[in-house]
């Protein structure tokens, strides 16, 4: 190759300027590298110099991409995942084939793992990663084979397995409903809710489902993940609307109790999503046919 080589720049160079782009800060993009931001700000302007390019917009200590910087990651990226999955493979090297998956963290941990020891039984020459996705992506900028969802079956240029459909129950801490579950759910409002930052508008949507439209904001504390707003309502700061597969364990011991009868389904729903590109790789149609048995299963799942 009569490439020059100052168009070959360092990986760890590539490698800070899609983590600037992806998530929008030096300090995040540092600490996804285990790097200090002054080392991130050295390996950009390495970049620039090599290239001959202004890559960064400088504003103060607030660091951007130009727009020609901008398209060059969009360039870059699928190559940087290609280098990725290629060493990733090269050093595990499995028989049967490796498999990147995407997984949201409560869900993954709760309902996923618990069933993975028979696919590994059924499968031992198949090994799976996990990574935890909460924020959407594109299968085009992240290694990812496959993805746990949660949502519509909307997502673009993929196919999909139906997993599991969600039903969601209020729940609180006894010392919250001394006298048990109101008949009322309007009662609700009147005790301080707990939030998931995911799905902003859960209760409100829950509310409406009971019969209370309520249009407004309403107020309480902001969660990012089900796992800390579980362990708020345990700790008696209020009501959460969680999934009946992650509370029932804290219902039957009496540490939650139910703050309405009945579970109501919400909305949206669990779905395996790949892309359509990969439809038939031999390893994901293998996961894919095992997880189609364990769908909407909930007798099977390990205590």
């Amino acid at each position: 190759m009569d490439t020059p080589r100052r168009l070959f720049p360092s990986i760890s160079s590539l490698r800070a300027l899609e983590a600037l782009d992806r998530l929008g800060s030096a300090s995040a993009a540092a600490e996804e590298l285990a790097l200090t931001q002054s080392a991130v700000s050295r390996q950009l302007q390495t970049l620039e110099t090599q290239l001959g390019v202004q890559l960064i917009l400088r504003d103060k200590k607030r660091l951007a991409l130009t727009s020609v910087a901008q398209d060059y990651v969009a360039e870059i990226r699928q190559g940087l995942n290609q280098i990725a999955q290629a060493s990733l493979k090269l050093h595990v090297a499995p028989v049967g084939g490796t498999l990147n998956l995407a997984i949201l963290p409560t869900f993954g941990m709760r309902w996923l793992v618990p069933r993975l020891p028979d696919f590994a039984r059924l499968h031992p020459d198949i090994t799976i990663n996990m990574s935890t996705r909460l924020r959407p992506f594109n299968f085009s900028s992240e290694p990812f084979d496959a993805a746990l969802h949660f949502g519509e079956p909307d997502w673009p240029g993929t196919e999909r397995l139906l997993l599991k459909v969600e039903r969601v129950l209020p729940v609180c801490a006894p010392s919250l409903l001394p006298g048990g579950a109101p008949d009322d759910p309007r009662e609700l409002l009147k005790l301080p809710l707990l939030h998931i930052q995911t799905r902003p508008r859960a209760w409100q949507d829950w509310f409406k489902q009971m019969g209370v439209p309520h249009s407004g904001a309403l107020p309480g504390t902001v969660h990012d993940q089900f796992t800390t707003i579980n362990q708020a309502a345990l700790h008696g700061l209020g009501v959460a609307l969680l999934p009946n597969y992650l509370i029932e364990q804290d219902l039957a011991t009496g540490r939650l109790v139910a703050a309405c009868k009945d579970p109501v389904e919400t909305m949206g729903a669990y779905y395996l999503v790949w892309p359509s590109s990969k439809s038939e790789d031999p390893t994901l149609r293998h996961f894919r046919h095992w997880l189609a048995s364990q769908a909407q299963n909930d007798e099977t799942l390990p205590r």
